[in-house]
C-alpha cells in the first residue's frame, strides 16, 4: 500500500486516500501583494529604513522579511529585537504589513542561522549525519536540546510581537525556512537511528495504511521514498512545537511553513528531502496540525503546475517565495485568477530592476483593485501563456458558450509577434460577474466566445484583419450551430473602492476587431467590463 501511495499521480486522489480533511485555516483578511527580501537585506536598520519606501513605491502591501536567531540572541539567553522593532516601525510609516521568517534552527536545509553558541557547541546541539556518517551544518530535528533552544527564542520573539505590536502589522509567520535533509534522505545521526529502529508511529502508520511499529527497513526496501516519510514525520513534529507556542500566543495570525521543491527530477536528499512539498501533505498537516498551510518556493517553471500542487481543498495557495522577474505580475494574476491565491511574493524584491519594478506596480495597482472580485463569491479561471504554452488556447465552457483565450502575439498585428523578439508572458483573469457578464483583466491576452455547439473552421488572418488572400472562394466557413455568441458592449475600467466600474473607454469597432474579441496589449496591464448577447 506504501509503495501504491508514492505513485499516484493525481495529488488530490494521493490526499484524499492518505486522510487529509478539510479544516478551516486562519487567513489573511486581505490579497497579499507581497515581495520577499534577500537573505541579509533585514540585517541592519540602515537597509531597513532605505528598502522599505522602495517598496511602498512599488506598490506592495506586505513585506517577507527575515528574522534572524543569531541575531536575536548573540548569547545565550540575551536578546535584542531593535531590527524587528524598526521593521514594524518603518512598516507602519510606509503601510506594509509584515510576514516576518523564522531563521532558526534551519535555513534551506541549513542552520547557518544558528547562533555561534549553538554552532560551536555540537556535543549539546547535534548535527545530522549522512548515511556514510559525514556529519552535516543541519541540526539534527532529533535532539531536546536544539529543540529548547530555538523554541525559547522564538518564544522570546512571539512575547515581543504580542507586547509590541498592537496595530498588528504582522499579518502571517512563517516558521524555520526550507526545512529538508540533504546528501542523504533522512538523518543517520545516533539519535535519528534511536527514532527509525522503533519502527513506524501509530498515528503515522493510520496515514500510510501500515501496521503500527512497521519496520522502516522493509519498507525502504519497498520504496525509496520511506525514508522521507520517516523524516517528514519528525519534522512536521519539531515544527508543530513552535506552531503551538504561536498559537497559544497570538491565536489570530496564520502559521505557515515553506518548501524547496523536488524539481529536475531529483532524489530525497538531492533536493532538501522531507521538507514541506506537496507529495508529502498529508504527513505534514498530521505532525503539525497547528500549521494552516503549507506553501511553495518557486524557481523551476512553468509554475502553473506547481500552483496547482498546492492548491487543494485544505491548503490556500500562496506563493511567498517566487524567481524575480518582469512577469512576475503576470504569474500573480493567474495564481489568483485561477486558484483564489492568498497572495505572491517575487523574491529578492529590493533588488527589481527598473523595469520589473514598473510592471509589478502595474500589475499590483490593478490586482489591489480587483481585490473585492479575487474571492470565491464568483467563478474566476486564471490565464498564463508562457515558454512552454504561448501559442496555446485555453477553452472554457460555462453556461453554454466557450471562452477561448490566448497569448496576444498570437493576432497578426504586433510586428514583435514575428520579428524574432522574445514573447512576454501573457496572462489575466476572467471573472464571472453574471450570465453573459465579465471582467478581464492582466496583460497580454486574447478572449472571444463562441456558443457551446458551435463549431468553425479557424482561418487565418492577414494584417488587415480580413482573410488572407486565396484562403477560400466560397463563403463557407465549416460553420455549424444553433446560435452565435455576440460582444454587446466592452469597456476599459478603472474600479472604484466600492468596487464599481469607472468607465475609462468604450471599446469597439478595430479594437474589438469588429465584435470578434476583446485584447489587452502586453505593453499594460488593463480590466475590461465585457457584456454578451446572443443571436
Amino acid at each position: 500500500m506504501l509503495q501504491r501511495l508514492l505513485k499516484i499521480g493525481s495529488l488530490a486522489l494521493f490526499l484524499s486516500m492518505s486522510g487529509v480533511t478539510a479544516g478551516q485555516s486562519r487567513l489573511p483578511d486581505y490579497l497579499i501583494l507581497g515581495g520577499e527580501l534577500g537573505n541579509s537585506s533585514a540585517s541592519s536598520k540602515e537597509d531597513i529604513r532605505s528598502i522599505f519606501p522602495k517598496l511602498k513605491d512599488m506598490g506592495l502591501n506586505t513585506v517577507l522579511m527575515p528574522v534572524y536567531w543569531e541575531l536575536i540572541e548573540p548569547s545565550e539567553g540575551t536578546f535584542d529585537f531593535s531590527l524587528i522593532d524598526e521593521a514594524i516601525s518603518k512598516a507602519k510609516e510606509n503601510k506594509l504589513k509584515i510576514v516576518p521568517l523564522w531563521f532558526g534552527a534551519w535555513k534551506n536545509s541549513m542552520s547557518c542561522y544558528a547562533p555561534s553558541w549553538v554552532k560551536t557547541n555540537s556535543k549539546r546541539f547535534p548535527r545530522a549525519v549522512t548515511e556514510q556518517g559525514k556529519p552535516l551544518e543541519i541540526l539534527s530535528a532529533f535532539s531536546d536540546e536544539v529543540l529548547k533552544a530555538d523554541l525559547k527564542a522564538f518564544n522570546a520573539f512571539l512575547d515581543y510581537l504580542k507586547t509590541h505590536d498592537k496595530d498588528k502589522t504582522i499579518t502571517m509567520i512563517q516558521i524555520e525556512n526550507e526545512i529538508g535533509m540533504l546528501e542523504s534522505a533522512r538523518d543517520h545521526s545516533r539519535l535519528a537511528n534511536k527514532k527509525y529502529t522503533k519502527g513506524v508511529p501509530d498515528q503515522l502508520a493510520a496515514i500510510l495504511k501500515v501496521k503500527p511499529g512497521s519496520d522502516w527497513n522493509d519498507l525502504a526496501e519497498a520504496n525509496d521514498y520511506a525514508d522521507e516519510m520517516f523524516m517528514a514525520w519528525h519534522y512536521a513534529q519539531y515544527v508543530e512545537n513552535l506552531a503551538k507556542s504561536a498559537r497559544e500566543k497570538l491565536p489570530e495570525v496564520p502559521l505557515y511553513v515553506n518548501a524547496a521543491l523536488d524539481s529536475r527530477g531529483r532524489r530525497p536528499g538531492q533536493y532538501p528531502s522531507a521538507g514541506p512539498i506537496a507529495r508529502l501533505a498529508n504527513i505534514w498537516k498530521s505532525g503539525a496540525p497547528s500549521i494552516d498551510f503549507i506553501s511553495p518556493d518557486l524557481y523551476d517553471p512553468p509554475f502553473a503546475p506547481w500552483f496547482l500542487q498546492y492548491a487543494f481543498h485544505d491548503n490556500p495557495l500562496f506563493i511567498p517565495e517566487i524567481r524575480r522577474s518582469k512577469d512576475s505580475g503576470t504569474h500573480a494574476f493567474y495564481a489568483i485568477g485561477e486558484h483564489n491565491a492568498i497572495g505572491f511574493s517575487p523574491f529578492s524584491i529590493e533588488n527589481a530592476s527598473e523595469e520589473e519594478a514598473y510592471r509589478l506596480r502595474q500589475a499590483y495597482s490593478l490586482l489591489e483593485k480587483l481585490e473585492p472580485y479575487c474571492s470565491n463569491k464568483f467563478d474566476s479561471y486564471g490565464l498564463l501563456f508562457g515558454e512552454d504554452n504561448a501559442k496555446e488556447s485555453r477553452i472554457v465552457e460555462s453556461d453554454g458558450l466557450k471562452m477561448i483565450s490566448s497569448h496576444f502575439f498570437t493576432l497578426p498585428w504586433d510586428s514583435r509577434a514575428t520579428d524574432g523578439s522574445v514573447w512576454p508572458d501573457g496572462g489575466g483573469m476572467i471573472i464571472k460577474l453574471d450570465k453573459d457578464d465579465y471582467l478581464i483583466a492582466g496583460t497580454g491576452i486574447v478572449v472571444k466566445w463562441e456558443a457551446a455547439d458551435e463549431s468553425s473552421s479557424e482561418k487565418k488572418l492577414g494584417e488587415d484583419g480580413f482573410m488572407l488572400s486565396g484562403e477560400t472562394e466560397k463563403n463557407d466557413y465549416g460553420w455549424k450551430g444553433k446560435q452565435r455568441i455576440g460582444i454587446l458592449s466592452c469597456d476599459e475600467v478603472d474600479i472604484n473602492p466600492d468596487g464599481s466600474f469607472k468607465v475609462i473607454r468604450r471599446l469597439n469597432g478595430d479594437e474589438t476587431h469588429q465584435g470578434r474579441h476583446v485584447r489587452i496589449g502586453v505593453d499594460d496591464y488593463k480590466a475590461l467590463h465585457v457584456k454578451l448577447y446572443r443571436y
